[in-house]
């Protein structure tokens, strides 16, 4: 029986020759160079997946991969790299929640590998392969440069490669947000959530939040019309084969669907998580569990809201791609309850001379007039429902959330 020095040499020597792999091709960019890191990232795959008691990755592993990752030599590489990454983390988390027979507690492992580092120690751990938060508004912004163009170009290796890091950040804060949410409910301690990843990044003074989250809106927005922008060219290319093939990438148009889709999948994570969040720290701070340090930030809801108020084509935009249906009903029905606020309930009953309509008769007619405003605003949401099988939220909705606001009027 293998005893535990023999084990530490045999991962030890495991390391040592997987990463030797990696020793003369880190700066190239190679055809090479690229074999290379396919056969470490292979290599890694082997000596921890494989296996069924596989060796737990290092810290230079996954420096290494997330370079790889990061740098984005090749769309094979960064797509491989980026699968790697998200099944170690499933294999080895980070955080995760220990069922126990009356409760369930919280395991965190702290010396763990984090492609984040917020403080000057995780820095210092992880020097020159981590993200702050000032490079992650860094490459929110880069995201907002490359959608803010005509069209997101197919064959643009380093924008896919921008996206698939953002939604691999994304699945490393959801991965440590959401069990710490599960036991918060349990327990209300906010200490568990204020030392999340989400929150020591939106609390940063290296961030611009606002803008941060702006920029995620728009990008969703934008990526959301380039998609379905895609998706015609895509079907008007299979039903006409006289289209030269230079001129249309099927093969580079469908693997930017998907990148696109699936980055707006983690932009809508990301924005949700934050809600949650603000949620939380808003019942903390009624139990007077906050403190000074905790700060203040505008809840991200009147954030959004702002957005889709002052700007048509971010409304109908982001109400065709925010599809998860308990937020987007508060969005929807938070949007109503402002417009009618400025709409129904400032409006005066006054008699009309001649006519028996009643004052309650001229609010349902009020109403329904608003409601009937706000669903032209939203005309195209049951055609795109149908042709980007988003969940449908009609013109029932949209009634019902106005009646629940008249309600309370």
């Amino acid at each position: 029986m293998e005893n535990h020095s023999s084990k530490k040499t045999t991962a030890g020597a495991v390391e040592e020759n997987i990463l030797a792999i990696l020793d003369s091709t880190e700066s190239d960019d190679t055809h090479y160079a690229n074999d290379d890191r396919t056969a470490f990232l292979d290599a890694v795959r082997a000596a921890s997946l494989v296996p069924e008691n596989g060796t737990a990755p290092t810290y230079k592993w996954f420096e290494s991969i997330f370079a790889i990752l990061r740098i984005g030599k090749s769309l094979e590489l960064t797509m491989a790299s980026f699968k790697l990454l998200n099944e170690l983390d499933k294999c080895f988390p980070r955080v995760h929640l220990s069922a126990a027979v009356d409760k369930l507690t919280l395991i965190v492992d702290n010396e763990a590998w984090s492609p984040f580092a917020f403080s000057e120690r995780e820095a210092a751990n992880n020097p020159g392969g981590s993200v702050d938060s000032f490079g992650f508004q860094h490459l929110i912004e880069n995201l907002a440069d490359a959608t803010a163009e005509p069209n997101v170009q197919a064959s643009d290796t380093k924008s896919l490669g921008n996206m698939l890091l953002f939604q691999y950040l994304v699945n490393v804060l959801e991965g440590d947000f959401q069990p710490r949410s599960h036991v918060y409910a349990e327990t209300a301690n906010w200490v568990l959530l204020r030392e999340s990843l989400l929150n020591m990044l939106l609390v940063s003074r290296k961030i611009n939040y606002k803008n941060l989250m702006k920029d995620v809106i728009v990008i969703m927005c934008k990526l959301y019309q380039t998609n379905a922008g895609f998706t015609d060219d895509l079907i008007s290319s299979q039903k006409s084969m006289a289209q030269p093939a230079k001129f249309f990438d099927t093969a580079a148009t469908i693997a930017l669907l998907e990148i696109g889709n699936n980055t707006c999948i983690a932009m809508q994570k990301f924005l949700i998580m934050i809600m949650e969040l603000d949620m939380s720290k808003k019942t903390a701070d009624t139990r007077g569990s906050t403190t000074r340090a905790d700060g203040v930030r505008t809840p991200l809801l009147e954030i959004v809201l702002d957005e889709l108020t002052y700007d048509e084509d971010t409304l109908e935009s982001f109400l065709q791609v925010f599809n998860e249906p308990k937020w987007k009903l508060e969005i929807i029905v938070q949007y109503l309850w402002k417009y009618i606020g400025k709409a129904q309930v400032s409006l005066p009953c006054k008699h009309v001379e001649g006519t028996s309509i009643s004052c309650e008769e001229r609010s349902n007619s009020s109403l329904i007039e608003v409601s009937e405003n706000v669903i032209s605003a939203f005309r195209n949401l049951r055609t795109a429902d149908k042709k980007m099988e988003i969940l449908p939220l009609g013109k029932e909705a949209l009634f019902m959330a106005a009646a629940i606001i008249s309600a309370q009027s």
